[in-house]
């Protein structure tokens, strides 16, 4: 047995929070990744896009599935640009709190976000003609691209 491991499980006895959590292990986060519900439409090495589509009350809204390795916690909302050949189509995120759940299973983040589309743009990301969606958060953009 690894020699940390060991003194983190003596001190998580003793009653420390920090040895507690480097010794949890999240299953309920890593039940969450491997059942995502919708179909994956974009990846690329910083990670996976995953959507769903819902219509409510005549809105129709992409519920999207982020897997990365980073965390995309955010209070200002996000948005997303969805590149094809001819323009770019940008998607602002219905709600401005965003954040993420971290599995230490698979060190991997899982957000979650909404967007509000028009039947145009579901169609471009149903059909998959596109080339790449960029994802923006505050100064990063993460860039994913189609799954064929």
């Amino acid at each position: 047995m690894n020699i940390l491991r060991k003194k983190d499980e003596i001190l998580a006895a003793l009653g420390n929070i920090r040895a507690m959590e480097r010794l949890h292990v999240d299953t309920y986060t890593e039940e969450k990744i491997k059942n995502i519900s919708g179909s994956k439409v974009a990846e690329s090495k910083q990670g996976q896009f995953w959507v769903i589509f819902q219509e409510l009350n005549g809105f129709l809204f992409m519920n999207s599935t982020i897997l990365t390795h980073i965390d995309l916690k955010t209070m200002r909302g996000t948005k997303i640009t969805i590149l094809t050949k001819e323009y770019e189509i940008e998607i602002d995120s219905d709600e401005k709190e965003i954040e993420s759940d971290f599995s230490n299973v698979s060190n991997t983040w899982i957000t979650k976000v909404s967007f509000v589309l028009e039947p145009k743009e579901r169609e471009i990301i149903e059909k998959r003609s596109f080339e790449e969606i960029e994802y923006h958060l505050k100064k990063e953009k993460l860039r994913f691209l189609m799954k064929k």
